[in-house]
């Protein structure tokens, strides 16, 4: 592990390759699993009030999910996600186009309805973050259902943290991501 400020990176962040590629996948990452996204604390406010921005570009049983639990929920586990269809099936902010999954705030976002991209565990994604009361550990999370993104990140030779540059100065700044880099570097 390096660690960057606060934040303690694992070598695998590092050292694995990683490209999302929607073309295989279908976007099933925001389909399957056992709860929604995680959130942080600070989201909530941000999804109760883009919610009625973005409700027009979700499906009828997104809609009711989010209408039925919340704009968030509490997971099984404790912890703070995004609602999801049936319970356990798709997220409830999810669009579906051309066969391919797609998250209704990141298209409000694009076409300037919205200011906030995503939540930040979606958009750090395959990044998970550790929270504890003086760090955070930023982890590799594998999932079989990644495999085509694990393949593609090695064909280009593109390691995790490149591949979420954007997303990681979101989070933690620009001069953070720098400074990773130069960690990196330095190994």
């Amino acid at each position: 592990m390096i660690e960057v400020e606060q934040v303690l990176v694992h070598e695998d962040v590092l050292k694995e390759n990683f490209v999302c590629n929607l073309s295989k996948c279908k976007g099933i990452c925001c389909v399957e699993g056992d709860s929604g996204a995680p959130l942080d604390h600070d989201e909530k406010a941000v999804l109760e009030d883009i919610y009625p921005k973005i409700k027009h570009l979700l499906n009828e049983k997104g809609i009711k999910a989010i209408e039925e639990q919340g704009v968030y929920v509490i997971d099984e586990d404790g912890d703070l996600t995004t609602p999801c269809v049936d319970k356990n099936k798709e997220c409830a902010y999810v669009l579906f186009e051309g066969g391919i999954t797609k998250c209704a705030i990141e298209k409000a976002y694009e076409q300037g309805i919205v200011d906030w991209q995503k939540p930040i565990s979606c958009h750090l994604y395959p990044i998970r973050i550790t929270k504890y009361p003086e760090f955070e550990v930023l982890n590799y999370d594998r999932w079989h259902i990644c495999h085509d993104a694990c393949t593609f990140g090695r064909e280009l030779k593109v390691p995790v943290y490149s591949f979420l540059k954007g997303p990681l100065i979101r989070k933690y700044g620009e001069e953070w991501y720098k400074e990773l880099e130069s960690s990196v570097a330095a190994m």
